[in-house]
């Protein structure tokens, strides 16, 4: 199976390449070429402007006899964008630059005519002065003579200047000055104002201050500044001490205190009292034996109901207590009134 893609070709032994027959081309052979346009241009038909840089599809060819060492010279042809007409450059090698031909104008090409008009004035005059002396001393005289009314001019110019331009430079630092002086006292009148209005608002927040505290609490007598001879006398006086009342909390205020020695010795001498009654009471008992009986039959009948008899007597003493201690406190009252 023979390749896809064939790199060596057969030649036969016999193959001779000078019986191949060559194609005769003509020599100004035009071929189709995208280019850009080189310069700025204008059409001379209808005046349209041909930027630098817009693309055409152009003709391209070799310009017969003519070369620059050896470099063919090759010609363009565009077409105008608006009308069409048929515009035509070549190529300079020798400026490495492009020539303008026919159908349009370049722009911006007086700097290039002046450089290049100016080259051949300097091209002449050296041929001029290189076949004659004489030629050179004129033109070294008319050289020098040209600096010298060059200079004169310059020297006039600058004296004609000075004249008109009178200026005191006295008066603009003078100005100057002034300016500062009036920026300077603009900027302390600012800063006064500030303090000014800083004071006020402080004044202001101290007096509602001081009008929220006589509201809440009465006004307090301030001391007078001018009894005090010298700073260090706060210091060597002695604070007067102020009799605070003491804090009564709210179970003091409904049980009352117990810590004085006089309530605790009425309660010890009622205790005491009762213990006496009880005895005498169990003496009697023991003295009469039908008082006794009576009271075994009581105990056996107050057996069954023990639970809410004891009870019942629980809640008298509690009540008991309680009338004991409020008769306590409210003595206690009247006697600190």
């Amino acid at each position: 199976m023979s390749e896809r893609k064939v790199l060596n070709k057969y030649y036969p032994p016999d193959f001779d390449p000078a019986k191949i027959p060559k194609l005769k081309l003509p020599k100004d052979r035009q071929y189709v070429v995208r280019l850009m346009a080189p310069f700025n241009m204008r059409c001379k038909t209808c005046g349209e402007y041909i930027y630098k840089g817009k693309k055409f599809n152009a003709r391209k060819e070799t310009v017969q006899n003519e070369s620059y060492l050896g470099l063919p010279i090759f010609r363009f042809y565009i077409k105008c964008t608006r009308c069409l007409a048929e515009i035509t450059f070549k190529t300079d090698p020798e400026n490495t630059d492009y020539t303008m031909e026919h159908g349009a104008t370049r722009n911006f090409q007086a700097e290039k005519l002046l450089e290049e008009e100016e080259k051949r004035m300097q091209k002449e005059r050296e041929e001029e002065e290189l076949n004659n002396p004489m030629k050179v001393l004129e033109n070294r005289t008319k050289d020098s003579k040209l600096e010298m009314e060059v200079l004169e001019n310059l020297q006039e110019l600058k004296e004609l200047n000075q004249r008109q331009a009178n200026v005191d430079f006295e008066a603009m630092l003078k100005q100057y000055k002034e300016l500062e002086e009036e920026q300077r006292r603009r900027e302390q009148e600012e800063d006064e104002q500030e303090m000014n209005r800083a004071m006020l608002e402080q004044a202001q927040n101290r007096r509602l201050l001081e009008d929220s505290d006589s509201d809440e609490e009465p006004t307090k007598p301030r001391p007078n500044p001018t009894a005090q001879s010298k700073p260090t006398d706060i210091l060597q006086e002695d604070p007067q001490p102020q009799s605070k009342k003491p804090r009564m909390e709210s179970w003091e205020r409904s049980v009352g205190k117990l810590s004085t020695k006089a309530q605790l010795a009425g309660l010890v001498a009622r205790r005491k009292e009762k213990e006496k009654e009880k005895e005498k009471e169990k003496e009697k008992e023991k003295a009469d034996p039908a008082l006794e009986n009576r009271m075994e039959t009581r105990g056996t009948t107050a057996s069954t109901g023990s639970l809410p008899a004891a009870a019942a007597a629980a809640a008298a003493a509690a009540t008991s207590s309680l009338g004991l201690l409020g008769a306590y406190s409210d003595s206690e009252d009247s006697a600190s009134d």
